[in-house]
């Protein structure tokens, strides 16, 4: 199972919210691109929009196909 396209576009943004947003996503471990995506994601669930949750990379081997030996 493959996890969706991702919508990229260009985002313009203050220096400074990016700096912010750069300080919040190291401290949360996590990518600005992933920090900006959750930030969206909570406030669109603040103003009562109900979103699928996001789908989750499948980490680690592949499972072994029979016959492939």
């Amino acid at each position: 199972m493959t996890t969706p396209p991702r919508k990229a576009f260009p985002l313009r943004l203050d220096p400074a919210l990016y700096a912010a947003i750069e300080r919040a996503a190291a401290s949360d471990l996590r990518s600005v691109n992933a920090q900006v995506e959750c930030l969206l994601r909570e406030a669109l669930g603040r103003r009562g929009v109900t979103l699928d949750p996001p789908a989750r990379a499948r980490r680690g081997r592949p499972p072994k196909e029979d016959g492939d030996e």
